[in-house]
């Protein structure tokens, strides 16, 4: 593809593409998967490690189980723009278990929020005493989510493309 590195090549299309899926399988079994030896394949993992393709391994956890299904997307409108106050507001969200993902947008608002929580009123807490409270934020916007039609990882609609 002409927008992947000319540094990737097909096996290292497929490690990524397998270790997306599952970033816990032993080398062995990469190695079988892409057909492609043992030594050879640890020793691409760890530069493609090294060249930031591979960011970390992370467990994919079940929301529900764990009482934070609830979700609503959050416009936030900040009454300052500036780099100041911008590595402030994003400092403070990155402080935020609640806020899973931060934007900035380059629309009529400046920042979307996923906020994962228990219920709505669990939401409204997040909003009144954690969202409103961020520094420079002057307008917000909830949309709450009804159902998620398709959610996953950074690597999963990233992968099928390489």
């Amino acid at each position: 593809m002409a927008d992947i590195p000319d540094d990737i090549d097909q096996f290292d299309r497929a490690i990524l593409r397998e270790l997306a899926c599952d970033g816990r399988m032993t080398i062995t079994e990469l190695s079988g998967r892409i057909a492609l030896s043992k030594t050879p394949c640890q020793t691409r993992v760890k530069r493609l490690e090294a060249q930031g393709y591979i960011l970390g391994y992370h467990a994919a956890l079940d929301a529900q189980k764990l009482g934070r299904d609830h979700i609503a997307f959050v416009q936030v409108k900040l009454d300052d723009t500036r780099k100041g106050a911008l590595a402030a507001f994003n400092a403070a969200v990155r402080a935020c278990p609640e806020i899973e993902e931060c934007h900035m947008i380059a629309s009529s608002f400046d920042y979307l929020l996923k906020v994962r929580s228990r219920d709505i009123a669990d939401y409204r807490e997040v909003m009144g005493e954690v969202i409103s409270a961020l520094p420079h934020v002057t307008s917000t916007s909830t949309f709450v989510a009804m159902e998620a039609v398709k959610e996953g990882g950074a690597g999963d609609g990233l992968m099928q493309r390489i």
